[in-house]
């Protein structure tokens, strides 16, 4: 025949043994079990290599008591709340360690099922950590857009004329010397520019070009190549502007 009451006092010295700190006897009104027997209760943190529990962010109270007929019956269980974990999660986790407890019937179990507590509140608290730290990835990746000056006609205009202003600047100093200076031996007089042949040139090519009818001429809109390049400047301006105020 069983000697149960000796397994149990066992088990208990075993606990006490492995979870010193962890495992105290408490007075049964404290359990929520509803009983006279004698309770315990142990300590659970998550796993100790997990790094992101090292404060003990969240800590649970497995409460039981041996049954008469334990280990061949389950113990009676009770979870509680030290720090950070919702009723509801409380309630997920006593079922799933009363089924435990049905299965590993005819053996100490207890220390079992608090390796099983150990692991659960691992998994589920590392998932809500590893959500937190993908929220502060993703707003770190957030583009924010710095809000300038408003643009007007005004501004741009201004603007626009400095940009002009620089442009022909840096045209002119890729410009190379020759071109900017002809000197006076090249130049030539009206006289003789006509008489070198140039004029009769430019008359031949004049006459030609007016004698070609059949061919149709292709109009070329100067308004579009100016609205292009007001488009283009307005947008470079933009983006000068942009830059300036992400600057200060």
């Amino acid at each position: 025949m069983t000697d149960y009451v000796q397994e149990q006092e066992m088990e208990i010295e075993a606990l006490e043994a492995i979870l010193m700190d962890e495992f105290k006897e408490i007075h049964s009104s404290e359990s929520g079990l509803n009983i006279s027997n004698r309770c315990f209760q142990i300590t659970i943190s998550p796993q100790e290599e997990d790094e992101e529990f090292t404060q003990s962010s969240v800590r649970l109270a497995l409460i039981f008591s041996h049954t008469e007929k334990y280990p061949d019956e389950p113990p009676l269980l009770n979870v509680s709340s030290l720090k950070g974990i919702h009723s509801g999660d409380l309630k997920i986790l006593k079922e799933k360690l009363e089924q435990e407890a049905v299965e590993n019937l005819g053996m100490a179990m207890i220390y079992t099922l608090v390796s099983s507590a150990k692991d659960w509140l691992s998994e589920r608290f590392a998932q809500e950590t590893d959500e937190g730290v993908e929220d502060d990835e993703a707003k770190k990746e957030e583009v924010i857009v710095p809000h300038g000056e408003a643009v007007t006609i005004e501004t741009f205009l201004a603007w626009r004329e400095r940009f002009e202003a620089e442009l022909a600047l840096e045209r002119a100093k890729l410009m190379p010397d020759a071109a900017l200076s002809v000197s006076k031996e090249k130049k030539l007089t009206g006289r003789q520019w006509f008489e070198s042949g140039r004029a009769s040139g430019k008359a031949a090519a004049a006459t030609a070009e007016e004698s070609d009818e059949d061919v149709d001429d292709i109009d070329f809109d100067d308004d579009d190549f100016e609205d292009d390049e007001e488009e283009d400047m307005l947008e470079h301006y933009l983006a000068e502007k942009t830059d300036s105020s992400s600057r200060s």
